[in-house]
């Protein structure tokens, strides 16, 4: 059966798309703990579990994960990307990318931040414009 992350790789759930390649999709997530949070995810592999990920997937996944980090440091005003591997609430192997002021901001127990369309559109189109630089 297919995630919702599934879905939203597949365009039938919308998403605000930050960053794509053949392999790996990257969005915000649309319960942030800072503006600029982002979750990446492998688009063929649906397993839960980050370590029974195949060898080149697991690897490509953090590659993919770096390059949407590096654009995210130069398109959000933060002092470095966090990084959080949990994995408990969607069924699909994904990577929480974090843009952090202080160790606090990646706490999941804190409230969420809650933003209009117009500010997920503008976070995500500013980390894909810098994503893009890269490529």
């Amino acid at each position: 059966m297919a995630t919702i992350f599934t879905k939203i790789v597949r365009g039938e759930i919308p998403s605000y798309k930050v960053a794509e390649d053949e392999n790996y999709y990257a969005f915000l997530d649309i319960s942030p703990l800072t503006e600029g949070h982002t979750l990446c995810v492998p688009k063929h592999v649906e397993d839960d579990y980050i370590f029974h990920l195949d060898s080149d997937v697991y690897q490509g996944l953090w590659a993919f994960a770096a390059k949407v980090a590096r654009a995210q440091k130069a398109a959000i005003p933060c002092k470095r990307i966090g990084v959080a591997v949990l994995g408990m609430e969607v069924p699909h192997t994904h990577i929480h990318l974090v843009p952090l002021s202080s160790e606090g901001d990646l706490d999941f127990r804190k409230e969420h931040l809650k933003l209009s369309p117009e500010r997920f559109a503008a976070i995500a189109e500013a980390i894909r414009k810098e994503f893009e630089k890269q490529s």
